[in-house]
Protein backbone atom coordinates (compact mmCIF):
# COMPACT_ATOMS: atom_id res chain seq x y z
CA UNK A 1 0.00 0.00 0.00
CA UNK A 2 1.43 3.38 -1.00
CA UNK A 3 1.54 6.10 1.62
CA UNK A 4 1.94 9.77 0.81
CA UNK A 5 3.55 11.71 3.67
CA UNK A 6 1.80 14.71 5.16
CA UNK A 7 4.47 17.30 4.50
CA UNK A 8 4.98 20.31 6.77
CA UNK A 9 3.89 23.60 5.25
CA UNK A 10 7.51 24.53 4.56
CA UNK A 11 7.83 21.59 2.16
CA UNK A 12 6.21 21.22 -1.25
CA UNK A 13 6.41 17.40 -1.40
CA UNK A 14 8.61 15.07 -3.45
CA UNK A 15 10.28 16.60 -6.45
CA UNK A 16 9.35 20.15 -5.50
CA UNK A 17 11.82 22.96 -6.05
CA UNK A 18 12.45 24.97 -2.90
CA UNK A 19 13.73 28.54 -3.11
CA UNK A 20 14.50 31.34 -0.71
CA UNK A 21 16.56 31.45 2.48
CA UNK A 22 17.06 28.17 4.29
CA UNK A 23 17.49 27.32 7.96
CA UNK A 24 20.98 26.03 7.14
CA UNK A 25 21.87 29.46 5.78
CA UNK A 26 20.42 31.07 8.90
CA UNK A 27 22.52 28.87 11.19
CA UNK A 28 25.62 29.54 9.09
CA UNK A 29 25.02 33.28 9.11
CA UNK A 30 24.47 33.28 12.88
CA UNK A 31 27.72 31.39 13.43
CA UNK A 32 29.69 33.62 11.09
CA UNK A 33 28.58 36.92 12.63
CA UNK A 34 29.04 35.93 16.30
CA UNK A 35 31.70 37.85 18.18
CA UNK A 36 33.26 37.46 21.60
CA UNK A 37 31.84 40.85 22.56
CA UNK A 38 28.33 39.41 22.13
CA UNK A 39 28.88 37.49 25.38
CA UNK A 40 28.17 39.44 28.56
CA UNK A 41 30.64 39.02 31.41
CA UNK A 42 28.18 36.87 33.38
CA UNK A 43 27.66 34.55 30.40
CA UNK A 44 31.39 34.28 29.78
CA UNK A 45 31.74 33.15 33.38
CA UNK A 46 28.96 30.56 33.02
CA UNK A 47 30.59 29.22 29.84
CA UNK A 48 33.98 28.88 31.52
CA UNK A 49 32.32 27.08 34.45
CA UNK A 50 30.96 24.58 31.91
CA UNK A 51 34.37 24.24 30.25
CA UNK A 52 36.02 23.34 33.56
CA UNK A 53 33.15 20.99 34.42
CA UNK A 54 33.56 19.22 31.06
CA UNK A 55 37.30 18.83 31.49
CA UNK A 56 36.74 17.31 34.95
CA UNK A 57 34.48 14.70 33.35
CA UNK A 58 37.01 14.00 30.59
CA UNK A 59 39.94 13.47 32.94
CA UNK A 60 37.86 11.25 35.23
CA UNK A 61 36.98 8.99 32.28
CA UNK A 62 40.60 8.22 31.41
CA UNK A 63 41.31 4.52 31.68
CA UNK A 64 37.70 3.31 31.52
CA UNK A 65 37.54 0.19 29.30
CA UNK A 66 35.35 1.71 26.53
CA UNK A 67 37.69 4.71 26.41
CA UNK A 68 40.72 2.46 26.22
CA UNK A 69 39.10 0.83 23.19
CA UNK A 70 38.56 4.25 21.61
CA UNK A 71 42.16 5.26 22.29
CA UNK A 72 43.51 1.99 20.85
CA UNK A 73 41.53 2.55 17.68
CA UNK A 74 42.76 6.13 17.32
CA UNK A 75 46.37 5.06 17.88
CA UNK A 76 46.17 2.23 15.35
CA UNK A 77 44.33 3.97 12.55
CA UNK A 78 45.38 7.61 12.75
CA UNK A 79 49.11 7.02 13.16
CA UNK A 80 51.58 8.98 15.28
CA UNK A 81 51.79 12.74 15.46
CA UNK A 82 49.21 15.30 14.44
CA UNK A 83 48.30 18.87 15.30
CA UNK A 84 45.76 18.19 18.04
CA UNK A 85 46.21 17.07 21.64
CA UNK A 86 44.65 13.95 23.11
CA UNK A 87 43.70 14.47 26.74
CA UNK A 88 46.08 12.36 28.81
CA UNK A 89 48.92 12.58 26.28
CA UNK A 90 49.63 12.04 22.61
CA UNK A 91 48.57 13.83 19.46
CA UNK A 92 46.37 13.09 16.47
CA UNK A 93 44.52 14.69 13.60
CA UNK A 94 41.53 16.91 14.50
CA UNK A 95 38.95 14.30 13.44
CA UNK A 96 40.27 11.57 15.72
CA UNK A 97 41.07 14.02 18.51
CA UNK A 98 37.49 15.27 18.42
CA UNK A 99 36.22 11.68 18.58
CA UNK A 100 38.38 10.53 21.47
CA UNK A 101 38.14 13.68 23.58
CA UNK A 102 34.36 13.90 23.07
CA UNK A 103 34.07 10.32 24.30
CA UNK A 104 36.04 11.33 27.41
CA UNK A 105 33.80 14.32 28.13
CA UNK A 106 30.60 12.34 27.69
CA UNK A 107 31.29 8.88 29.06
CA UNK A 108 30.97 9.41 32.83
CA UNK A 109 27.58 11.15 32.34
CA UNK A 110 28.42 14.02 34.70
CA UNK A 111 28.33 16.93 32.22
CA UNK A 112 26.13 20.00 31.69
CA UNK A 113 22.62 20.02 30.24
CA UNK A 114 19.98 22.26 28.72
CA UNK A 115 16.39 21.36 29.60
CA UNK A 116 13.30 22.07 27.50
CA UNK A 117 9.70 20.98 27.66
CA UNK A 118 10.14 18.68 24.68
CA UNK A 119 13.54 17.23 25.51
CA UNK A 120 17.07 18.05 26.56
CA UNK A 121 20.62 18.18 25.28
CA UNK A 122 24.17 18.21 26.61
CA UNK A 123 25.90 21.30 25.15
CA UNK A 124 29.24 20.08 26.52
CA UNK A 125 29.17 17.48 23.73
CA UNK A 126 30.41 20.35 21.56
CA UNK A 127 33.51 21.12 23.60
CA UNK A 128 36.10 18.58 22.44
CA UNK A 129 35.47 19.04 18.73
CA UNK A 130 35.58 22.84 19.00
CA UNK A 131 38.74 22.54 21.10
CA UNK A 132 40.39 20.32 18.46
CA UNK A 133 39.47 22.68 15.61
CA UNK A 134 40.66 25.67 17.65
CA UNK A 135 43.99 24.04 18.38
CA UNK A 136 44.33 23.03 14.72
CA UNK A 137 43.69 26.65 13.67
CA UNK A 138 46.00 28.02 16.41
CA UNK A 139 43.22 30.15 17.88
CA UNK A 140 43.26 32.30 20.97
CA UNK A 141 41.24 31.27 23.97
CA UNK A 142 38.90 34.17 23.22
CA UNK A 143 38.18 32.82 19.73
CA UNK A 144 37.68 29.32 21.14
CA UNK A 145 35.10 30.62 23.62
CA UNK A 146 33.27 32.42 20.81
CA UNK A 147 33.05 29.31 18.63
CA UNK A 148 31.96 27.23 21.61
CA UNK A 149 29.31 29.80 22.53
CA UNK A 150 27.91 29.57 18.99
CA UNK A 151 27.65 25.79 19.29
CA UNK A 152 26.00 26.00 22.72
CA UNK A 153 23.43 28.48 21.40
CA UNK A 154 22.50 26.52 18.26
CA UNK A 155 22.09 23.19 20.05
CA UNK A 156 20.04 24.65 22.88
CA UNK A 157 17.86 26.79 20.59
CA UNK A 158 16.98 23.75 18.48
CA UNK A 159 16.26 21.76 21.65
CA UNK A 160 13.84 24.44 22.83
CA UNK A 161 12.10 24.59 19.44
CA UNK A 162 11.85 21.01 18.18
CA UNK A 163 10.67 17.85 20.05
CA UNK A 164 13.27 15.52 18.56
CA UNK A 165 12.86 12.84 21.21
CA UNK A 166 9.09 12.61 20.79
CA UNK A 167 9.74 11.44 17.22
CA UNK A 168 12.39 8.84 18.10
CA UNK A 169 15.46 10.96 17.36
CA UNK A 170 18.24 11.05 19.93
CA UNK A 171 18.99 14.09 22.05
CA UNK A 172 22.28 14.42 20.14
CA UNK A 173 20.41 15.17 16.87
CA UNK A 174 20.75 18.91 17.51
CA UNK A 175 24.49 18.42 17.97
CA UNK A 176 24.87 17.84 14.22
CA UNK A 177 23.85 21.44 13.56
CA UNK A 178 25.61 23.05 16.52
CA UNK A 179 28.94 21.41 15.70
CA UNK A 180 28.64 22.56 12.10
CA UNK A 181 28.10 26.14 13.24
CA UNK A 182 30.77 26.16 15.94
CA UNK A 183 33.40 24.39 13.85
CA UNK A 184 32.73 26.70 10.90
CA UNK A 185 33.28 29.67 13.17
CA UNK A 186 36.52 28.20 14.56
CA UNK A 187 37.88 27.41 11.11
CA UNK A 188 36.85 30.79 9.67
CA UNK A 189 34.58 29.44 6.93
CA UNK A 190 32.63 31.96 4.88
CA UNK A 191 28.83 31.78 4.91
CA UNK A 192 28.58 29.69 1.74
CA UNK A 193 30.97 27.03 3.03
CA UNK A 194 29.40 27.17 6.49
CA UNK A 195 25.98 26.55 4.92
CA UNK A 196 27.38 23.48 3.18
CA UNK A 197 28.87 22.36 6.49
CA UNK A 198 25.44 22.62 8.17
CA UNK A 199 23.88 20.64 5.32
CA UNK A 200 26.53 17.91 5.45
CA UNK A 201 26.40 17.56 9.23
CA UNK A 202 22.61 17.75 9.22
CA UNK A 203 22.63 14.46 7.34
CA UNK A 204 23.94 12.76 10.54
CA UNK A 205 20.86 12.11 12.71
CA UNK A 206 21.01 9.42 15.46
CA UNK A 207 18.17 7.36 16.97
CA UNK A 208 16.86 7.55 20.53
CA UNK A 209 16.98 3.78 21.00
CA UNK A 210 20.55 4.16 22.28
CA UNK A 211 19.07 5.31 25.63
CA UNK A 212 16.38 2.66 26.07
CA UNK A 213 16.65 -0.51 28.18
CA UNK A 214 18.93 -2.42 27.96
CA UNK A 215 21.48 0.40 27.86
CA UNK A 216 24.86 -0.39 26.31
CA UNK A 217 28.20 1.38 26.52
CA UNK A 218 27.36 3.08 23.22
CA UNK A 219 25.12 5.48 25.18
CA UNK A 220 28.28 7.18 26.42
CA UNK A 221 30.06 7.12 23.05
CA UNK A 222 27.42 7.97 20.46
CA UNK A 223 28.05 11.73 20.63
CA UNK A 224 31.74 11.04 19.94
CA UNK A 225 30.81 9.18 16.76
CA UNK A 226 28.70 12.16 15.72
CA UNK A 227 31.56 14.55 16.47
CA UNK A 228 33.85 12.41 14.32
CA UNK A 229 31.44 12.63 11.38
CA UNK A 230 30.82 16.34 11.80
CA UNK A 231 34.48 17.39 12.01
CA UNK A 232 35.13 15.27 8.91
CA UNK A 233 32.18 16.91 7.15
CA UNK A 234 33.12 20.47 8.05
CA UNK A 235 36.66 19.99 6.79
CA UNK A 236 35.24 18.69 3.51
CA UNK A 237 33.02 21.78 3.31
CA UNK A 238 36.10 23.94 3.90
CA UNK A 239 37.60 22.32 0.78
CA UNK A 240 34.57 23.25 -1.31
CA UNK A 241 32.35 20.14 -1.01
CA UNK A 242 28.73 21.31 -1.09
CA UNK A 243 25.97 20.07 1.19
CA UNK A 244 22.15 20.04 0.97
CA UNK A 245 21.06 23.63 1.43
CA UNK A 246 17.53 22.64 2.43
CA UNK A 247 18.48 19.79 4.75
CA UNK A 248 15.89 21.04 7.24
CA UNK A 249 12.87 22.27 5.28
CA UNK A 250 13.31 20.58 1.92
CA UNK A 251 11.53 17.48 0.60
CA UNK A 252 12.50 14.46 2.73
CA UNK A 253 14.39 16.80 5.05
CA UNK A 254 14.37 17.05 8.83
CA UNK A 255 11.10 18.99 9.10
CA UNK A 256 9.31 16.33 7.08
CA UNK A 257 10.75 13.56 9.25
CA UNK A 258 9.48 15.39 12.34
CA UNK A 259 6.13 16.18 10.76
CA UNK A 260 6.33 19.87 11.64
CA UNK A 261 7.93 23.03 10.27
CA UNK A 262 11.10 24.42 11.84
CA UNK A 263 11.15 28.20 11.72
CA UNK A 264 13.84 29.89 13.80
CA UNK A 265 14.83 33.48 13.06
CA UNK A 266 18.59 33.08 13.43
CA UNK A 267 19.15 36.77 12.67
CA UNK A 268 17.51 37.57 16.02
CA UNK A 269 19.53 35.06 18.05
CA UNK A 270 22.01 36.16 20.68
CA UNK A 271 24.40 34.27 22.92
CA UNK A 272 22.16 33.94 25.96
CA UNK A 273 21.64 30.21 26.53
CA UNK A 274 24.07 30.25 29.44
CA UNK A 275 21.37 31.74 31.68
CA UNK A 276 19.59 28.38 31.54
CA UNK A 277 22.39 25.82 31.71
CA UNK A 278 22.16 23.03 34.26
CA UNK A 279 25.18 21.30 35.83
CA UNK A 280 25.12 18.07 37.80
CA UNK A 281 25.83 17.53 41.46
CA UNK A 282 25.45 13.76 41.17
CA UNK A 283 26.80 11.19 38.73
CA UNK A 284 23.61 10.32 36.91
CA UNK A 285 21.33 11.43 34.11
CA UNK A 286 20.09 14.97 34.63
CA UNK A 287 16.36 14.12 35.13
CA UNK A 288 17.31 12.17 38.27
CA UNK A 289 19.28 14.95 40.00
CA UNK A 290 16.34 16.34 41.96
CA UNK A 291 15.23 12.93 43.23
CA UNK A 292 18.73 12.20 44.54
CA UNK A 293 18.92 15.64 46.17
CA UNK A 294 15.56 14.95 47.80
CA UNK A 295 16.68 11.57 49.15
CA UNK A 296 19.96 12.97 50.50
CA UNK A 297 18.21 15.82 52.29
CA UNK A 298 15.70 13.37 53.75
CA UNK A 299 18.53 11.08 54.86
CA UNK A 300 20.32 13.97 56.56
CA UNK A 301 17.20 15.09 58.39
CA UNK A 302 16.01 11.65 59.50
CA UNK A 303 17.79 8.67 61.01
CA UNK A 304 16.62 6.07 58.50
CA UNK A 305 18.05 2.55 58.72
CA UNK A 306 18.12 1.18 55.14
CA UNK A 307 17.76 -2.36 56.50
CA UNK A 308 14.36 -1.43 57.97
CA UNK A 309 12.92 0.18 54.86
CA UNK A 310 9.73 -1.48 53.59
CA UNK A 311 9.29 0.66 50.47
CA UNK A 312 10.29 3.95 48.88
CA UNK A 313 8.03 6.09 46.69
CA UNK A 314 9.35 8.77 44.38
CA UNK A 315 6.91 11.19 42.73
CA UNK A 316 8.60 13.10 39.93
CA UNK A 317 8.01 14.80 36.57
CA UNK A 318 7.19 12.78 33.46
CA UNK A 319 10.61 13.01 31.79
CA UNK A 320 12.35 11.63 34.89
CA UNK A 321 9.84 8.78 35.09
CA UNK A 322 10.20 7.95 31.39
CA UNK A 323 14.00 8.18 31.33
CA UNK A 324 14.82 6.64 34.67
CA UNK A 325 11.80 5.38 36.55
CA UNK A 326 10.40 2.56 34.44
CA UNK A 327 8.35 4.57 31.94
CA UNK A 328 8.65 4.62 28.15
CA UNK A 329 12.41 3.92 28.15
CA UNK A 330 11.93 0.55 29.82
CA UNK A 331 12.12 -1.10 33.26
CA UNK A 332 14.86 0.03 35.64
CA UNK A 333 15.28 -2.68 38.28
CA UNK A 334 17.64 -5.05 36.44
CA UNK A 335 20.81 -3.13 37.29
CA UNK A 336 24.28 -4.62 36.84
CA UNK A 337 26.42 -2.12 34.90
CA UNK A 338 27.34 1.56 35.10
CA UNK A 339 25.04 2.21 32.15
CA UNK A 340 22.13 0.48 33.91
CA UNK A 341 22.82 2.25 37.19
CA UNK A 342 23.16 5.87 36.11
CA UNK A 343 19.77 5.71 34.36
CA UNK A 344 17.91 3.85 37.13
CA UNK A 345 16.13 5.89 39.79
CA UNK A 346 15.44 2.74 41.85
CA UNK A 347 19.18 2.03 42.07
CA UNK A 348 20.18 5.66 42.55
CA UNK A 349 17.70 6.30 45.35
CA UNK A 350 18.71 3.06 47.04
CA UNK A 351 22.43 3.82 46.90
CA UNK A 352 21.89 7.46 47.91
CA UNK A 353 20.06 6.34 51.05
CA UNK A 354 22.70 3.71 51.82
CA UNK A 355 25.91 5.61 50.94
CA UNK A 356 24.90 9.25 51.35
CA UNK A 357 26.10 10.30 47.89
CA UNK A 358 26.07 9.40 44.19
CA UNK A 359 29.52 9.87 42.68
CA UNK A 360 31.58 7.66 40.32
CA UNK A 361 32.29 5.31 43.22
CA UNK A 362 28.58 4.47 43.46
CA UNK A 363 28.58 3.42 39.79
CA UNK A 364 31.43 0.94 40.05
CA UNK A 365 30.51 -2.66 39.27
CA UNK A 366 31.54 -3.92 42.72
CA UNK A 367 29.23 -1.42 44.43
CA UNK A 368 26.32 -2.11 42.12
CA UNK A 369 26.54 -5.86 42.80
CA UNK A 370 26.32 -5.66 46.60
CA UNK A 371 23.21 -7.30 48.12
CA UNK A 372 22.25 -4.28 50.25
CA UNK A 373 21.54 -2.00 47.30
CA UNK A 374 20.24 -4.78 45.04
CA UNK A 375 17.64 -5.66 47.68
CA UNK A 376 16.69 -2.07 48.41
CA UNK A 377 16.29 -0.96 44.79
CA UNK A 378 13.45 -3.46 44.33
CA UNK A 379 11.52 -1.65 47.05
CA UNK A 380 11.51 1.63 45.10
CA UNK A 381 8.48 2.75 43.10
CA UNK A 382 8.71 5.78 40.82
CA UNK A 383 5.52 7.56 39.70
CA UNK A 384 4.88 10.55 37.43
CA UNK A 385 3.10 13.51 39.00
CA UNK A 386 1.07 15.75 36.68
CA UNK A 387 1.58 18.81 38.85
CA UNK A 388 5.33 18.31 38.90
CA UNK A 389 5.35 17.79 35.13
CA UNK A 390 3.58 21.13 34.63
CA UNK A 391 6.34 22.89 36.61
CA UNK A 392 9.20 21.29 34.64
CA UNK A 393 11.65 22.54 33.25
CA UNK A 394 11.26 25.87 35.09
CA UNK A 395 11.68 23.76 38.21
CA UNK A 396 12.75 20.17 38.85
CA UNK A 397 10.24 18.97 41.46
CA UNK A 398 10.55 15.66 43.26
CA UNK A 399 9.05 14.08 46.37
CA UNK A 400 10.44 11.05 48.21
CA UNK A 401 8.58 9.07 50.86
CA UNK A 402 10.34 6.31 52.79
CA UNK A 403 8.22 3.77 54.69
CA UNK A 404 9.97 1.83 57.46
CA UNK A 405 9.07 -1.05 59.75
CA UNK A 406 6.55 -0.17 62.46
CA UNK A 407 4.34 1.96 60.21
CA UNK A 408 6.43 5.12 60.30
CA UNK A 409 7.19 7.16 57.16
CA UNK A 410 9.38 10.10 56.19
CA UNK A 411 8.56 12.52 53.35
CA UNK A 412 10.52 15.33 51.75
CA UNK A 413 10.08 17.47 48.61
CA UNK A 414 12.42 19.68 46.56
CA UNK A 415 12.01 21.92 43.53
CA UNK A 416 15.64 22.04 42.34
CA UNK A 417 19.19 21.11 43.33
CA UNK A 418 22.69 22.64 43.37
CA UNK A 419 23.72 23.16 39.74
CA UNK A 420 20.16 23.74 38.48
CA UNK A 421 19.63 26.96 36.53
CA UNK A 422 18.14 28.62 39.63
CA UNK A 423 21.16 27.53 41.72
CA UNK A 424 24.10 27.81 39.30
CA UNK A 425 27.52 26.63 40.37
CA UNK A 426 29.98 29.32 41.34
CA UNK A 427 33.56 29.11 40.12
CA UNK A 428 34.64 27.79 43.52
CA UNK A 429 31.92 25.12 43.50
CA UNK A 430 32.82 23.81 40.05
CA UNK A 431 36.48 23.96 41.11
CA UNK A 432 35.69 21.65 44.01
CA UNK A 433 33.89 19.27 41.64
CA UNK A 434 36.93 19.39 39.35
CA UNK A 435 39.29 18.49 42.18
CA UNK A 436 37.03 15.63 43.28
CA UNK A 437 36.74 14.11 39.80
CA UNK A 438 40.32 14.65 38.68
CA UNK A 439 41.78 13.34 41.93
CA UNK A 440 45.09 11.50 41.56
CA UNK A 441 45.35 12.05 37.80
CA UNK A 442 46.75 15.51 38.44
CA UNK A 443 48.59 16.81 41.48
CA UNK A 444 47.54 20.00 43.22
CA UNK A 445 49.83 22.16 41.10
CA UNK A 446 48.53 20.82 37.80
CA UNK A 447 44.93 21.11 38.94
CA UNK A 448 45.53 24.75 39.85
CA UNK A 449 47.20 25.39 36.49
CA UNK A 450 44.30 23.90 34.50
CA UNK A 451 41.74 25.87 36.51
CA UNK A 452 43.78 29.04 36.03
CA UNK A 453 44.07 28.46 32.28
CA UNK A 454 40.32 28.02 31.91
CA UNK A 455 39.60 31.04 34.10
CA UNK A 456 41.92 33.21 31.98
CA UNK A 457 41.09 31.82 28.53
CA UNK A 458 40.58 35.33 27.15
CA UNK A 459 44.28 36.07 27.59
CA UNK A 460 45.95 32.82 26.44
CA UNK A 461 46.19 30.64 23.37
CA UNK A 462 44.19 27.42 23.20
CA UNK A 463 47.48 25.53 22.94
CA UNK A 464 48.42 26.67 26.45
CA UNK A 465 45.39 24.83 27.84
CA UNK A 466 45.83 21.72 25.71
CA UNK A 467 49.50 21.43 26.74
CA UNK A 468 48.32 21.09 30.33
CA UNK A 469 45.65 18.54 29.42
CA UNK A 470 48.30 16.39 27.76
CA UNK A 471 50.12 15.96 31.07
CA UNK A 472 47.32 14.48 33.21
CA UNK A 473 47.83 10.83 34.16
CA UNK A 474 45.67 8.17 32.56
CA UNK A 475 45.43 6.06 35.72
Amino acid sequence: MNHTPDYPKDSKGPGAVISGPSQAEGIARFGSRARYEDLTSDRRERLKVSVLDSLACAINALGAPPLEACRAQVDEFSGPGGRCTLIGGGRSNPIDAAFYNTALVRYVDFMDSYLAGGGLCHPSDNLAAILAASEYANLSGKDFLTALAVAYQVESRLTASVPFMAHGFDLTSQLSFSLAAGLSNALGLDEAKATSAVGICGDVIPLLCVRTTPISQWKGLSSAQLAYACVHGVFLASRGVTGPRYVIEGPHGLAQALGQPIRIDWDREGLDVFDHLVLKSYNTAVPGQASIQCMLELRKASAIDPAKVERIENDTFQDAYDFMGGGSFGPKTNVHTKEDADHSLPYLLAVALTDGDVQPTQLEAARIAKPDVQTLLRKVQVKPDAGFTARYPREAPSRVTVYVEGGKSYTHEVSSYPGFSSQPFTWDEVGAKFDNLVGPRADGGLRRDIKSAVRSLESIQVSELTELLATVRTS
